[in-house]
Formats: structure tokens, C-alpha cells, sequence
């Protein structure tokens, strides 16, 4: 009997780890054991696995069978394994040649069927940074996994294909029938609904200048007003204003969304700035990512180069809203568990959404409001001073008359006519910070601010006054001045002028304390 190995890979977060596969058939009574710290479905893999093998014609050694997965240190798990370790167990019992360093990533069905696993995206991108080009995985995978520059993949419906791919004597194969009346796993690919338009929201002129300026810079925005204003109608519409990921983008965006979503369901990269909007009763665990083992990722990460909206911010639980203020500055999360450390990108524009006090309807027209001013600012203040510093505008969005409603309602410049504007604000914010390692004026940090891409003494003198006063802090006084880059990218200016910074102090003050 003998000894072979195979490769597979281990995902810990979006980070692959190449797996060592190895398989001994020894001189002893029939076993069959799985050892370097496997999870409940990959020691469940046993079975499916002699199954497998038998219902496609090539039954494993009646002798022991020992699978080591190396690193032995390193946590596995999920059903990827399945079919490397069938291929390791049938060279090393000689009846296929050995395959070198092809990468096999596949579940493996009790009759023999591949089926497609989540997380292909990044454990092809793992594989190739390793060195190995050649990828074997499910058909219903072979789409997602071709995504990756460089990577040679060979997609299979059934176990009988891949075996008789790698040299098997096909007279002894067998082959799965078609499960009848069974669903494709892909079918063709569904029409995206149009983005809701912008010209929709009838009056609202500052919040709509506040959502052109958020989407020109990848500018946090908090809305606070009356129900009914407005609010979530505009957040809804920022996603449509953004431009297109570049290449580097779309493959982080769509290897967060292969990690998390059904299995065999990116086919192409995800062009689009993806939008989450929890609701307000989310755990930290679904806002962040967790789960038992390997922790997955939440919203704040599926939210990854999109927009993250939390409506009704001020019902979240305290304590998770809170959270989010160290992605905001990091943009990325790390969940420590006891059996790994799990890192995920969270670089979203955050869109948050309150009413002004518990009944609503403060400042609202007529005012009616029945809170008491401690309920007002009970209710507001659970949304804390140090995460609202973090956010660079914040604007009041005050109800509407009858009368304002009829007059606005399809006068509003339309989604497409403000991309536009933004697309043009976001390529001059390229050609600025192409060497300085950002993307957009949101992401600009303190060295930058006060080095190259300080402002003339004249602009920021409005900005010295207001921290004299107390009104701004040092960060405030950051985001004021990204903000003040981006007004002067939307109206073509080098440099941001006077003017850009008084309308970036403004857009800090409309929210009532």
C-alpha cells in the first residue's frame, strides 16, 4: 500500500491557507480516520466519501485509511475537502497517477455528484498567490473561480469526469444518473432592478446636495428628521450615484459575497457598490459577523466599497452601534474566536437615518411633538458623541407641506444626471491621490491634510475659529476639510476655496444637539 498527497485550501476569514492532503493506506484492519483539527462536517465527510467512491466504480482501500490535512495546527472546515481527499486516497492506493499540485475544491455528493461550495472566489485567488495554477471544482463553481487572473480551472459534474481526467481506467467508472426534474444550480443570470431614481424625492434640496457630495467623496452622511421626510428615500438612492468598482474592488466585493452567499453564485464580478440595510433589532454578530467555529462575515462587510444603511439608528442597541465606530476608521473587522482570528474588509459609506425624538414629530410642521426635553435628548443621545463625530455630514430633513410635495414632485435632477457630476468629482479625486494610496477624499488621512494637501492659511481660518470656540474637534476638523476636497472637486477646482469650507461647517451644524 502506499502514501499520496493532494492540495486543498483552508479559508480563515477571506484568507486561504494551502492545505497538505495527505493520505496512508496502512497493513491493518479496515478504518478510516481524518486527523489536523477538522470540523464536525469534515469528519462527517467519511462516509459521503465511501459512498462516493464506491457509486462511481472505485471503491476506497479495504485497508486503514489515515488522511492527515496539514498544517495540523491550522482549523478546517466545511465540505471543500471532500474531493481532495478522495483523490488522495485513490493515489495512494495506486489506482490513479498522482496529479501534482492541482488544487481540488468540491463537495462530493453520496452518488458521486461535485457540488458547488461557498467561498471559491477566495480560495482560488489563495491558491494561485501560492503557486498553484491548476484548479479542479465543481461545474456550477467553474464560472466563479475563472474570475481569478491566472488560475487554470477544469469544472466537473460528477466524480467519475474527474477521476477519468486524472488517468483512471474509465471501464470501471460509473457515472451519477441525472437527478430528474431537479433544478439547475445556475441558471441564467437575473435581471438587477433598476435603482430607484433620484428625481423621485420631491423637494429635500439640502439632503439631495448632501447625498451628491456623500457619494462624490465616500462621505458618511446622518439624516435626522420627521417620519415621512424622506430619509430612507434618499439613502436608498445613493447607491445609484456611485460609480462602478474598478477591477481590485469588484474581486474583494465578490470574494466577500462567494464567502457568504449560495453556493455557485458569483459568476461574474460585482460591478455594482453593494447595499445593506440591517434592521434595527440586528445582533452584533449579524451587523459585524460571527457564528460558531470560523466566524463569517455581516452586513458591515457584505456593505464592503457600498453603502451601509442603518435606519432607525437610534433603536440599535448602544453598544453595536458603537462598534461600528473602529471600522470607520480602520475599514476592516476582526472577530477573535477561541480557534481563529477571522479579518474582513469593511470599507462602506455609513447612512444613518433618525427621527428627532421618541414620538417623531419634533420639528416636524406644527410641531406636536409630546416628548419632554430630556426624552428628546435621551433618545438622541443614544447615538454617541464620539461615533457622530466620525460621520462628516449631517443634515436635518424637515417634512414637507402639501403644497412643497405638489411643486418638487418630478422637478428634481434625476439619478443619472447627478452620477454624472459625481463620476467626474471621483476621477479628478484619482488623478489627485493616485500616488498618495487612496481612493477617495473620505479615506484622507491626518498626514496628508496637513502636508501636500493643505489648503492656503485663508481657507482654514473659518475652521481655527470654530475649534477655538469648541465647536469642532481636531477629527471634525479633518472631516470638514475632506469634505471641502470634495466640494471643489464637483465644481472643478484645484484647491478648495472659502466657500467650500463654510459649506462643509454647514452641512456639520443642521442637526439640532
Amino acid at each position: 500500500m502506499g502514501f499520496a498527497r493532494t492540495w486543498a485550501v483552508a479559508l480563515i476569514g477571506l484568507d486561504g491557507a494551502m492545505v497538505e492532503v495527505e493520505a496512508d493506506i496502512g497493513q491493518t484492519l479496515p478504518a478510516f480516520s481524518i486527523v489536523g483539527l477538522p470540523d464536525a462536517a469534515l469528519n462527517e465527510a467519511r462516509e459521503r466519501l465511501r459512498a462516493a467512491a464506491r457509486n462511481s466504480g472505485m471503491p476506497l482501500s479495504p485497508r486503514k485509511l489515515t488522511v492527515n490535512l496539514t498544517p495540523a495546527t491550522l482549523p478546517k472546515r466545511g465540505s471543500l475537502f471532500d474531493l481532495a481527499i478522495l483523490m488522495s486516497a485513490v493515489q495512494a492506493a495506486g489506482d490513479v497517477p498522482g496529479t501534482g499540485r492541482t488544487v481540488f475544491l468540491a463537495e462530493l455528493g453520496l452518488d458521486g455528484a461535485l457540488r458547488p461550495v461557498r467561498g471559491i472566489l477566495p480560495a482560488v485567488m489563495a491558491a494561485v498567490r501560492a503557486g498553484h495554477e491548476r484548479i479542479v471544482v465543481a461545474e456550477s463553481n467553474a464560472a466563479e473561480a475563472a474570475l481569478v487572473p491566472g488560475a487554470r480551472v477544469s469544472g466537473f459534474t460528477c466524480l467519475a469526469d474527474v477521476l477519468a481526467s486524472a488517468g483512471a481506467d474509465p471501464s470501471r467508472l460509473r457515472r451519477p444518473a441525472p437527478a430528474g426534474g431537479a433544478p439547475p444550480r445556475n441558471g441564467p443570470p437575473s435581471v438587477p432592478r433598476p435603482a430607484p431614481d433620484l428625481a423621485d424625492v420631491a423637494g429635500q434640496a439640502d439632503g439631495r446636495l448632501a447625498l451628491e457630495i456623500a457619494a462624490a467623496g465616500g462621505h458618511h452622511l446622518l439624516m435626522v428628521g420627521p417620519p415621512g421626510s424622506g430619509k430612507t428615500m434618499l439613502a436608498e438612492r445613493l447607491p445609484g450615484l456611485l460609480p462602478d468598482l474598478p477591477d481590485d474592488a469588484a474581486m474583494e466585493v465578490t470574494a466577500v459575497h462567494s464567502l457568504d452567499g449560495a453556493a455557485g453564485g458569483c459568476a461574474e464580478l460585482i460591478r455594482r457598490p453593494p447595499f445593506e440595510a440591517p434592521h434595527h433589532t440586528a445582533s452584533a454578530a449579524a451587523l459585524f459577523g460571527g457564528g460558531p467555529g470560523i466566524p463569517r462575515p455581516g452586513a458591515a462587510s457584505r456593505a464592503h466599497r457600498g453603502v451601509l444603511f442603518l435606519d432607525e439608528a437610534p433603536e440599535f442597541d448602544r453598544g453595536v452601534i458603537d462598534a461600528l465606530r473602529q471600522p470607520l476608521e480602520s475599514g476592516r473587522i476582526t472577530i477573535d474566536r477561541a480557534v481563529a482570528s477571522a479579518v474582513y474588509p469593511a470599507r462602506f459609506q455609513l447612512a444613518l437615518a433618525a427621527n428627532p425624538c421618541p414620538c417623531g414629530r419634533a420639528g416636524g410642521r406644527g410641531d406636536r411633538c409630546s416628548c419632554t426635553p430630556r426624552g428628546r435628548r435621551a433618545y438622541f443621545g443614544r447615538l454617541s458623541g464620539p461615533l457622530l463625530d466620525r460621520v462628516d455630514l449631517q443634515i436635518a430633513v424637515p417634512s414637507l407641506s402639501y403644497g412643497e410635495l405638489a411643486v418638487g414632485a418630478g422637478r428634481g435632477e434625476a439619478t443619472a444626471e447627478v452620477a454624472a457630476r459625481v463620476a467626474r468629482a471621483r476621477a479628478a479625486q484619482a488623478e489627485r491621490l493616485r500616488e498618495l494610496g487612496v481612493r477617495t477624499n473620505a479615506e484622507l488621512g491626518v498626514d496628508l491634510l496637513r502636508g501636500v494637501l493643505r489648503p492656503p492659511p485663508p481657507v482654514t481660518a473659518p475652521l481655527e475659529r470654530a475649534m477655538d470656540r469648541g465647536a469642532l474637534t481636531a477629527r471634525g476638523h479633518q472631516r470638514v476639510l475632506r469634505v471641502a476636497w470634495t466640494l471643489a472637486d464637483l465644481d472643478g477646482r484645484d484647491v478648495p476655496a472659502v466657500e467650500d469650507v463654510d459649506t462643509a461647517l454647514y452641512f456639520r451644524s443642521l442637526v439640532p444637539a
